[in-house]
């Protein structure tokens, strides 16, 4: 290949560096010739740019040809971070990430009631937190990404409907973020980024095409075809709380919530157990683990199965996964899988295979994360892949879980 002055071409050729010294480092000068197909005079015009910027440096040396050894570089994992936040109804999750992928800090509290602002406020405030936990100065945040509930406008990338978190669907959340923090944060619905989790750092990397439901306070779904995350035209892809199953569409009852929601959600398991004779006062918990001594319990929790069983069905009609992962507080319960799987035994020829999610309760930030890194990776190092394609960038890097 031959060596080109153009700056939109070196820009392009530093991507594909540190692309391949993110997937295959450390490495020397002559594999990155090799790997890339670019000269090697532009391999070190390149890395020798990447070195005095900071973004690599040089990690050891490996036996050459003829006796010589090479010198092999590696990414300065501190030389940029991205956040990752998971904002629910009940709780704010922080976390920051290097370059490398690797989670330096994380924090979390119960979410701000007052919604609105207080909530930006209190995202500032804990950012804050995670700079001096970790040590790194502010500025060295990159980019961020924010699971948020309801629905995200993929166009203007602000938050349309969120009844969990009130007062986020009437002011510019993305600027209001951009303008506490000082660096530009992409939103996202809350359960497709726990399916971007799954599909950056779940066990079943390999699907192309998947559903994540989560069942919990509500229902809802992360859509994954083909690799990408489905959207919809206004962000509403995936919200199946909505689906006509398990009650009346027309009923208004089942506007706000939705008719799947109002038949399967949490509220409505607890309402179920007492009208089939089960004691007032209890939780989802509590059902679950009466099954093996209440009647109410087991028949409640059938009854729920069948509806949520019911729904798959329509959402393989429509998609056709190779896979359904149940997640969420209720959604990763092995009684209620088991209980869903008899049923489309039941209504399916050949079911759809359920699994539940392997991340569990950290599947959205670590989805938050992942996208932080891609727009991190896409913004420093120039040409990338478009937003829909979320987390092919951060699928090279290393991800390290401070949890663990």
């Amino acid at each position: 290949m031959e060596d080109q002055p153009n700056p939109v071409v070196r820009q392009s050729s530093a991507r594909v560096v540190v692309e391949t010294v993110l997937r295959a480092g450390p490495i020397s000068r002559a594999e990155l010739s090799r790997t890339t197909g670019f000269s090697k005079q532009t391999i070190s015009d390149v890395i020798r740019d990447l070195e005095k910027d900071g973004w690599v440096r040089e990690q050891g040396q490996v036996q050459g040809a003829v006796g010589r050894k090479a010198v092999t570089y590696e990414i300065c994992p501190d030389a940029a971070f991205a956040a990752g936040i998971d904002l629910g109804g009940t709780k704010v999750h922080l976390a920051l990430a290097d370059l490398a992928g690797n989670v330096v800090a994380e924090v979390a509290e119960p979410t701000d009631l007052r919604g609105g602002l207080n909530v930006i406020e209190q995202i500032a405030r804990l950012t804050g937190d995670l700079v001096r936990q970790a040590g790194v100065s502010r500025h060295r945040i990159r980019g961020g990404a924010m699971a948020s509930p309801g629905f995200v406008d993929p166009r203007s990338g602000g938050i349309t409907i969120a009844p969990n978190v009130p007062g986020l669907d009437v002011i510019n959340v993305p600027a209001a973020l951009k303008q506490r923090l000082g660096f530009d944060v992409i939103i996202e619905n809350d359960v497709n980024l726990a399916a971007v989790g799954e599909q950056w750092k779940g066990h079943h990397r390999s699907v192309s095409t998947f559903a994540f439901i989560a069942v919990g306070t509500g229902i809802g779904m992360g859509l994954v075809a083909d690799g990408r995350v489905i959207r919809g035209a206004r962000g509403g892809a995936g919200e199946i709380a909505y689906l006509p199953v398990g009650g009346d569409p027309f009923d208004s009852r089942n506007h706000v919530f939705g008719t799947l929601e109002t038949a399967a959600g949490s509220a409505a398991i607890v309402q179920r157990y007492i009208g089939r004779g089960g004691r007032p006062g209890v939780t989802v918990r509590d059902i679950f683990d009466r099954l093996e001594t209440d009647e109410a319990a087991r028949t409640t929790i059938d009854e729920v199965a069948r509806v949520i069983a019911t729904a798959i069905v329509a959402i393989h009609s429509v998609v056709d996964p190779e896979l359904i992962i149940l997640g969420g507080s209720i959604g990763a319960r092995t009684e209620l899988k088991m209980a869903i799987e008899q049923h489309l035994s039941r209504c399916m020829t050949d079911p759809v295979r359920l699994e539940i999610s392997s991340l569990g309760s950290r599947a959205t930030l670590v989805g938050a994360i992942g996208t932080a890194l891609t727009h991190m990776h896409r913004s420093l190092f120039g040409i990338g892949p478009p937003k829909e394609e979320i987390s092919s960038l951060a699928g090279l890097v290393s991800y390290r879980d401070v949890a663990e």
